[in-house]
């Protein structure tokens, strides 16, 4: 894809899963990928540049920033990956405040910290492509996930508000909204949902398939695919979007 190539992108929750994927699918299109997480060892596994960083504090966030152009040069895509599940919530009565807290220092306040430091640099290029990886969960709620139902609600004004301060200068936002992906967050939830109803794992992974016209769940592959082609060049026409990957369903 002629749309990223020589282009510098930072992915976010780049260890494993859809950000993984991702950065793969940018370098081998061309793309300066510097990869973020907190994990070293998945980090370093993927070959490409890579800085380790706690994207839930504005330290973090900066740093991630700051490395990024030192090795690469400024940010011109920008795939906000990282996140929180739901494995460990409850309903809402009784939800942990504490995990509250922390989900929405990871999936909300991160994200605006690093959009804050990013896309005002992208303005003054007058280019730029940000993705935010959102979930089914940001427009039908889960059920026992305050935390991340309204992390993943409110990831979408966020990207809406990027693409609305951020359209006279060049610069696209969006979100995909991915349905169940097989992903170590989501098996993390699965094998709590199975414990929880006194099943296995796989079959939960067979009650989710079947929420799907064609009886199966996403891929990785699936969702960094729509994932790159909003980063491209060839994606300007779509801004301000939130982008469901769930083969179908309504769910």
């Amino acid at each position: 894809m002629a749309g990223v190539e020589g282009r510098v992108a930072l992915v976010t929750g780049a260890g494993r899963g859809i950000g993984r994927r991702t950065a793969e699918l940018l370098a081998g299109r061309g793309a300066k990928v510097m990869c973020v997480a907190r994990s070293e060892s998945e980090l370093a596994s993927l070959g490409l540049e890579f800085a380790v960083a706690d994207l839930g504090t504005p330290e973090g966030c900066q740093s991630a920033v700051e490395e990024t152009e030192k090795r690469l040069g400024p940010v011109e895509i920008f795939v906000c990956n990282h996140g929180l599940g739901s494995a460990h919530e409850r309903v809402i009565w009784e939800q942990n405040p504490d995990l509250w807290r922390r989900t929405m220092r990871v999936n909300l306040d991160g994200p605006f910290y690093l959009s804050r430091l990013i896309v005002g640099r992208m303005a003054e290029r007058r280019y730029g492509r940000v993705v935010f990886t959102s979930s089914t969960a940001g427009l039908v709620a889960e059920h026992a996930g305050s935390a991340y139902n309204s992390s993943k609600h409110g990831l979408l004004g966020l990207m809406r508000s990027v693409a609305v301060d951020g359209g006279e200068y060049g610069i696209t936002a969006n979100a995909v909204l991915p349905g169940w992906v097989r992903t170590e967050m989501a098996e993390r939830s699965a094998s709590q949902e199975a414990s929880d109803r006194g099943m296995t794992v796989e079959q939960v992974w067979e009650e989710r398939a079947r929420l799907y016209p064609p009886g199966r769940v996403v891929t990785v592959d699936e969702v960094a695919e729509a994932i790159a082609f909003l980063a491209s060049e060839e994606s300007g026409g779509i801004s301000g979007e939130a982008i469901r990957i769930a083969l179908g369903s309504t769910e």
